[in-house]
């Protein structure tokens, strides 16, 4: 993130592979990426027409009509926190203890929400009421109401209120498809910027599964150039169908106001929120297949006439991906007939799908592109986490490690692979944590030269390697390896 250039949260207070060649005899790239286009096309459900105006008395439409059906359902959200204050021990040297006694601040905050259920469903942002002690919905019609913190996801900033009405049917947003949204696409936010209250702009979609954001774990975000400002967080990104494309989160900002990049939450995946509300847990699909983006080298190996696509570098034994018969060495182009231009992009495809349902990959094998089903399943949690907080003395005791599965990397976030043995948490005094040799979602991957099979085995290798250690281990993606000797020589390159 540049100097002048800030992600703003709306509230008002590529994976390294080796390069290869594929063996494809007598293949005319413009054949094949015609052929892989067109299969594609065949998976891809139904689209809506779309169409520019053709005429003066279409320019002049108006989006009243749309406005008034969905701003009812948008509602302020009011937070209160109460900030304990510690005493400054400055008041007790010099007025003696008890007197003097910092009172406890209230903190506020504004944000919006979306009301999803006539019974009174709220969804907001979850970094909206995140620690507030109170929190209150106003409607559009003056009424307020009480709200209850009914459930939450980090990854996904997303949270689900609560208000009770006496029986009273409340105004809905309907949850629109998101990944029927096309670049272009013209659609209203609705929320309340800077607590000047109900406020309606309009623009269109910039991009779709926009990533590596940084807002939260799950990025996967809907860009637009609507303009929304700090406190339209958790309000609605409408479609011109009166449906929900998403729910603001964030903005690029050099002043904190809109610069016309605004990026909002999919419908898609809050629709996997609510599913998840109602179980108390989300599931998000597993593929068990990782990749990279084609570059144009693998590109004319693979006889295409431009990079498109991910090669798949690694298939996870008994997954999804490897019995739908993903090969490494394929090239992924499509989910459901949707380009899949990335691994990231890839992944928001699929993890839009709930879990259970079935898609079509289309890839190229061979020289020939084909369509393969993929059922979506929960990740397992194989082999089990088996939380273990290291003890001994050395230099890892106080550390907290835990195996990596499928369902524990989809916990933590943060693109952390399927299988190792990872560093969850710390004891504040831990000696590791003091040096800074290591810090939540590393992989400690040896110990003196010996693999790292299993958090409990690492405690054996742990105690053996007290007075001297060397431990290589990965953060982010990149190997690092430090030597520690006791009582506090340490060396790390990488």
């Amino acid at each position: 993130m540049t100097a002048n250039r800030s992600l703003w949260l709306l509230a008002a207070g590529a994976i390294a592979g080796t390069s290869f060649a594929m063996a494809i005899d007598k293949i005319e790239p413009q054949a094949s990426a015609q052929q892989v286009a067109a299969l594609a096309a065949a998976a891809a459900p139904p689209e809506t027409p779309r169409r520019v105006p053709t005429s003066n008395a279409e320019l002049m439409l108006s989006y009243a009509p749309l406005v008034k059906a969905s701003v009812p359902a948008v509602v302020n959200v009011y937070t209160a926190r109460v900030n304990r204050t510690r005493r400054d021990p400055f008041w007790d040297l010099f007025f003696g203890g008890g007197r003097m006694t910092p009172q406890p601040r209230v903190e506020q905050s504004l944000g919006s929400g979306v009301i999803v259920d006539g019974s009174g469903l709220i969804v907001t942002n979850n970094h909206v009421v995140e620690g507030a002690d109170e929190i209150k919905v106003a409607l559009a019609d003056r009424r307020e109401f009480p709200a209850k913190l009914m459930f939450t996801d980090k990854q996904l900033d997303l949270a689900l209120l609560k208000v009770e009405t006496g029986g009273a049917a409340l105004p809905v947003v309907p949850l629109g498809d998101s990944d029927s949204a096309e670049v272009g696409d013209v659609v209203i936010a609705i929320g309340n910027p800077f607590g000047v209250g109900q406020t309606v702009t309009h623009g269109i979609v910039s991009a779709l599964a926009r990533t590596g954001v940084g807002i939260s774990d799950y990025q996967f975000f809907v860009q637009t150039d609507a303009a929304i400002n700090p406190g339209n967080s958790g309000g609605a990104l409408i479609g011109m169908d009166g449906r929900l494309v998403g729910i603001n989160t964030a903005i690029y900002s050099r002043s904190g106001g809109s610069n016309g990049i605004g990026f909002a939450i999919p419908a898609n995946m809050v629709r996997q929120f609510i599913a998840g509300a109602k179980t108390g847990k989300i599931s998000r699909p597993w593929l068990g297949m990782a990749g990279q983006p084609v570059t144009s080298e693998i590109a004319r190996a693979s006889g295409l006439d431009r990079p498109m696509g991910v090669v798949i570098n690694e298939v996870t034994k008994g997954s999804p991906a490897e019995r739908a018969g993903v090969r490494v060495g394929d090239i992924v182009y499509a989910v459901d007939g949707k380009d899949a231009s990335d691994p990231d992009t890839l992944r928001y495809l699929v993890a839009s799908k709930p879990v259970g349902e079935t898609v079509k990959l289309t890839l190229l094998r061979g020289g020939k592109a084909e369509n393969v089903a993929l059922k979506l399943v929960a990740p397992p949690e194989v082999p089990a986490r088996d939380t273990t907080l290291l003890a001994g003395r050395s230099i890892l005791a106080g550390i907290t490690v835990a195996n990596l599965s499928p369902a524990l990397s989809a916990e933590l976030g943060g693109g952390l692979p399927d299988a190792g043995v990872v560093v969850i948490g710390a004891d504040p005094r831990a000696p590791a944590l003091r040096f800074g040799l290591v810090q939540p979602g590393d992989i400690l991957e040896a110990v003196n030269g010996r693999a790292v099979a299993s958090a409990k085995g690492l405690q054996a290798q742990a105690n053996a390697a007290a007075a001297e250690m060397t431990l290589r281990m990965s953060r982010g993606g990149s190997t690092r390896e430090c030597y520690f000797r006791a009582p506090s020589s340490l060396q790390c390159r990488g």
